[in-house]
């Protein structure tokens, strides 16, 4: 297996980190925008797409700051995992959503843009598009 590449995207968002963790830590949250449903059993998380579903372990998070996710797929993998992490400009106060995952070198471009799009839909949801 290859190993994966690390790639970080940031989007700026216009929305309070407090309602920003309510979408990327919560099921009915992240139902919003990342997939089509969630559901979840303590660390357990399972994404549902339309005729798919995958799911997720719950790494770590830190209120009003971040989530980390690994892909039970991926669970061999130790080192990849997804984080989904909110920034805060100390001086502008601009707030934006730092995303952290892995891909095989050659799909890295797609998953860009399939972040792109899901944080387009966050955008959406927030009202802030």
């Amino acid at each position: 297996m290859d190993d994966k590449v690390k790639f970080e995207i940031e989007f700026p968002i216009h929305a309070s980190p407090q309602l920003l963790y309510q979408y990327i830590s919560t099921p009915s949250g992240l139902s919003e925008w990342f997939s089509d449903n969630v559901n979840s059993r303590g660390e357990l998380f399972t994404f549902i797409w339309d005729d798919s579903e995958e799911q997720a372990k719950l790494l770590s998070k830190k209120a009003g700051e971040r989530v980390k996710f690994r892909w039970l797929v991926d669970e061999d993998d130790t080192s990849s995992y997804f984080e989904i992490r909110i920034q805060v400009d100390e001086i502008t106060k601009d707030v934006s959503l730092m995303i952290t995952d892995f891909a095989e070198d050659d799909e890295i471009d797609e998953a860009k843009m399939l972040w792109e799009n899901q944080i387009s839909d966050l955008k959406h949801v927030l009202g802030s598009a």
